[in-house]
């Protein structure tokens, strides 16, 4: 490499290169085995798109988004924790007041979620922004059912008052596939794994002064809570979700957001 290049990036492909030759070493590769891998890497670029990116869920499916995530939210203990962010997230979703329905597709088991936003030590954060989204009862997305689901279905944003509460309607969330029609799928195959993912609420909570969490809230009797295509699940992660005999809704749901300090 040259002597005035930027030194991270001689730093990061120095032991790139290092690992990435010590793995050929520790496996033989074979020539037919890296023409497949050459293979399998063209298809996985070749199937990305503006909706779709086949290497972020090859990322996923590997761990590696997980481990990336890990290392750089580094947390106190007791602090909500991240996990990733997912393909189906879509900016600009409507502002809507505290309790109202998020779910207009009439599918679904109807779902209170509520709880508060603190900081370290359970003080409020007001004015904090709750964004949110998750699949509907059939496993998808808005965004991968264009014209069948309402435009943002399942979706929305809200802000806590001084009290740092919140709460809306949506449904509760059932386990979906990732997508598992390409080169990453025919992977997952070839692994004997499934393409699956638990059943989840998807939160993004921002606050001045604080530190953004994406994260999750996991339905802990889910049949893939232990085997996340995509090692999303962390223990702290996991909501009650209690059923209602006489409310409003057929579940309830509270978890408390707790955000650490910007710059800590």
């Amino acid at each position: 490499m040259g002597s005035d290049i930027n030194p991270r990036l001689k730093e990061i492909m120095t032991s790139l290169v290092r690992h990435l030759h010590a793995f050929v070493k520790d496996v033989h590769l074979t020539q037919q085995e890296w023409e497949v891998a050459i293979d399998f890497l063209t298809r996985t670029g070749q199937i990305c798109s503006n909706e779709r990116q086949e290497f972020i869920l090859l990322s996923d499916t590997l761990g590696v988004s997980m481990l990336v995530d890990a290392i750089n939210n580094r947390r106190s203990i007791g602090a909500t924790e991240n996990t990733v962010l997912g393909p189906f997230h879509v900016a600009g979703a409507p502002q809507r007041g505290m309790g109202e329905h998020i779910s207009f597709d009439g599918k679904g088991e109807r779902c209170l979620f509520e709880g508060r936003v603190t900081d370290l030590h359970g003080n409020p954060v007001a004015d904090a922004r709750i964004d949110v989204w998750s699949d509907n009862a059939d496993g998808y997305y808005d965004v991968q059912q264009p014209g069948i689901q309402p435009k943002w279905n399942n979706r929305g944003i809200f802000t806590t008052g001084v009290e740092g509460k919140y709460s809306f309607v949506g449904i509760k969330p059932v386990s979906y596939p990732i997508p598992h029609d390409g080169p990453v799928g025919g992977m997952l195959d070839a692994l004997g794994r499934h393409p699956y993912r638990p059943a989840h609420m998807h939160f993004i909570v921002t606050a001045d002064g604080f530190q953004k969490v994406v994260t999750h809230t996991f339905v802990g009797d889910d049949h893939y809570m232990t085997s996340d295509a995509v090692f999303g699940v962390k223990e702290t992660l996991v909501a009650p979700f209690e059923r209602v005999d006489d409310g409003v809704t057929v579940w309830r749901s509270s978890f408390d957001f707790i955000l650490t300090p910007a710059g800590e």
